[in-house]
């Protein structure tokens, strides 16, 4: 791999409402510590060397307000594109894909609503699928004890079993790919939607693994959480504030 293809990019997809927040802006544009967590994501990434442009897929109807976001938080120092995102998470990662420069060969993905990502995971995650996997994705172990249920929606779920929480990892991003494998199974995906196929996949990896191939697992950490309803960004809040007090955040 030459010196320019082992420089990764990173797509961040950005488009969704997150309705589970609470009415109002895009999660992606809720703010934490007065800084939207789409700003605090970009800088994640943009604070790795292993990582030399990010492409953030906006709402369509937002591009350039997100653009002047980005811009107004000191962000003009790395490589960012912003391009219009999709109506899911897959067409956004797809669409963020195509504006990648074609002699990247390294792709991260990363959630906008994980802004306090440590720079180690980043780095991590890159170095992994530099050394040859072709999917990674940096997790943490379960601290609780899991049950797998049959769903009863609003009644209770009778349980069906009780998986060994020593084999279960719970998956954060960035998530780290071959740049052609990535777009092999974005591909594939897409023929199979068309055809009216099974159902998209919550994170990219999952689509690797739907089309036989093989993820690795490198440590995450506990800050790399997803901020997806209100408690979690009292707790990101929190987190912001010590990071802030010692290190000048």
């Amino acid at each position: 791999m030459n010196a320019t293809a082992a420089v990764a990019a990173a797509v961040v997809p950005a488009a969704g409402r997150g309705e589970r927040l609470g009415p109002g802006a895009p999660k992606a544009l809720r703010e934490l510590g007065g800084v939207p967590l789409l700003v605090h994501a970009v800088r994640a990434l943009a604070r790795s060397r292993a990582v030399g442009l990010v492409v953030v897929a906006a709402p369509a109807d937002g591009v350039a307000e997100v653009v002047g976001l980005l811009d107004s938080h000191g962000l003009d120092g790395k490589d960012i594109r912003v391009v219009a995102g999709g109506a899911t998470r897959q067409e956004s990662v797809r669409l963020g894909l195509a504006a990648i420069p074609a002699d990247v060969e390294i792709v991260l993905v990363h959630d906008a609503a994980r802004p306090l990502v440590p720079v180690e995971v980043v780095d991590a995650v890159a170095a992994a699928v530099r050394a040859g996997a072709e999917a990674v994705v940096p997790a943490v172990p379960l601290a609780d004890t899991v049950k797998r249920v049959e769903p009863n929606r609003g009644g209770p779920e009778p349980v069906l079993d009780t998986p060994d929480r020593s084999t279960l990892r719970a998956v954060q991003t960035p998530q780290g790919f071959r740049r052609e494998t990535l777009a092999a199974v974005h591909e594939k995906a897409l023929t199979e939607e068309a055809a009216g196929g099974l159902p998209p996949v919550t994170d990219d990896a999952g689509l690797v693994e739907r089309f036989g191939g093989r993820v690795v697992v490198v440590p995450g950490h506990e800050e790399a959480f997803k901020v997806t309803r209100p408690l979690d960004l009292v707790l990101a809040e929190a987190v912001l504030a010590r990071r802030r007090a010692s290190d000048g955040y």
